[in-house]
């Protein structure tokens, strides 16, 4: 199946520029064209888009996501580099997690604190 690059952007949540911005970054090497010029994507492209949107939403910059999809181009021989980065990554976001987890523990403290007080108000 194939898919318009307008089509892409609604279901990414992203414009079409960021989309050209990423062909042209290198991060969608494989896009094609059809006889107007226009991208043509095709569901092997939304996987890699899948992919580098998890990888930017969870803050890896663009310079480290063209690294790897270039190490992914290169072949099997570079499987290990790959590994590493995604391995890094991996550790970044639990790093993330851990320090969203302390600020919602705070939020939540001071919820607590205001449900307790209301409580302790109406009782009188």
């Amino acid at each position: 199946m194939s898919y318009t690059i307008k089509e892409v952007a609604q279901k990414y949540n992203l414009s079409p520029h960021t989309l050209r911005y990423y062909e042209k970054e290198g991060l969608l090497p494989f896009i094609e064209r059809n006889e107007q010029g226009n991208r043509i994507f095709k569901d092997t492209d939304l996987e890699w888009l899948n992919l580098i949107c998890c990888l930017r939403n969870t803050h890896m910059p663009i310079s480290k996501i063209k690294e790897y999809v270039n190490l992914c181009i290169e072949g099997p021989e570079t499987i290990c580099q790959r590994e590493d980065i995604l391995l890094k990554h991996k550790k970044h976001i639990e790093d993330e997690i851990k320090n969203f987890n302390s600020y919602l523990e705070i939020v939540n403290n001071k919820i607590n604190f205001y449900i307790k007080e209301q409580k302790s108000n109406i009782c009188k």
